[in-house]
């Protein structure tokens, strides 16, 4: 693929996406912290594209045929990993998948070893979870090779933030100034890390609300440090939802459960929990998201989410249009 074209060929037709592919300066997706309004918006426009192509009966596309990705994950992941490994399929790119119990890496070999290896055989592109914090940036300093963070530790989860904000605006249009709620475990949360940055580069007005135990220590000066002035910090849920375009409630994890983060489940729930009275309080019709996977009667009731303003299902359809994009604009199309 020639780095300077700005038109996108998806089997057998060209689509001109109006922004131009020459925008993109990346050769790693690490997090959103450095994307342009521009770029997020290229992103989304390459996806409408790869959403026309798996809404076919034969999901196929020549567009990355010669390529190799490969997936190496050293935590569980079911979404996410099959969603990067079905966008590399229908790009008819060549699929490697390491499990790190099986790797290398469970005989000592360090992370970075194992990496090289992966580039030695000719990966042009890895993607990559790992539960430490900021892994994904030492192997982009270690290697050539292109790496995508699927997610590390606490901190963040790049293609995670983008599918959400894909998804609400096919549905809204113009995202600058609607209002959305992510409520839950911000400080445990990769997805509201991403979230953080992405609503930024579209003008959300982004309101985190959890009990104080569950908002990260310095919030409030890191958000300043930042200029994340477009992020204000809530503790009632009944106040932050109120005139909400969309409420995403995060997964309260087990391990928070239990380590007195939290007094009590049945507190947490009758304070936190999004449910049709409380989805009320939002402007008529408010998308409901969740990033999964959910624990129903928890965090999100079962009526919310399978009732008729949940995206959640639509969610994961999209996931695997937007890391098309997101393979394509880094694998295809990558900037040396």
């Amino acid at each position: 693929m020639n780095v300077n074209e700005t038109k996108l060929s998806v089997s057998g037709h060209e689509s001109f996406p109006s922004l131009s592919i020459e925008l993109w300066q990346h050769r790693h997706v690490l997090d959103l912290d450095d994307f342009s309004c521009d770029e997020v918006n290229l992103v989304f426009e390459i996806a409408d594209a790869m959403s026309e192509v798996i809404s076919r009966d034969v999901k196929k596309v020549p567009t990355l045929r010669g390529k190799t990705i490969a997936t190496m994950f050293f935590e569980p992941s079911t979404r996410t990993r099959s969603s990067f490994e079905l966008a590399a399929k229908y790009l008819s790119a060549d699929t490697v998948s390491l499990d790190s119990i099986k790797s290398s890496v469970a005989k000592g070999e360090s992370l970075i070893d194992s990496l090289r290896t992966l580039q030695a055989l000719g990966v042009d592109t890895i993607v990559m979870r790992h539960p430490c914090s900021g892994a994904p940036y030492i192997a982009a300093q270690n290697l050539e090779t292109s790496i995508i963070n699927a997610g590390d530790g606490c901190h963040a989860h790049p293609s995670q933030g983008l599918l959400d904000m894909y998804t609400l605006r096919r549905h809204l249009g113009d995202l600058n100034g609607r209002k959305v709620v992510i409520v839950g475990d911000i400080t445990h949360s990769r997805v509201a890390g991403s979230n953080i940055w992405a609503t930024k580069a579209l003008g959300v007005k982004l309101t985190l609300c959890a009990p104080p135990t569950l908002l990260p220590h310095g919030l409030h000066a890191m958000l300043k440090k930042c200029s994340l002035d477009h992020v204000t910090v809530e503790h009632d849920l009944d106040v932050a939802i109120r005139d909400a375009d969309a409420v995403m409630p995060l997964r309260l994890q087990k391990e928070r459960q239990q380590s007195g983060l939290i007094s009590s489940i049945r507190e947490y729930i009758q304070l936190y929990q999004l449910t049709p009275q409380r989805l009320s309080l939002a402007k008529p019709g408010a998308i409901v998201m969740h990033p999964g996977p959910m624990n129903e009667g928890i965090e999100i009731s079962h009526e919310v989410a399978y009732s008729s303003q949940s995206l959640i299902e639509e969610q994961v359809t999209n996931g695997v249009a937007v890391r098309m994009a997101l393979l394509y604009l880094i694998t295809g199309g990558k900037i040396r």
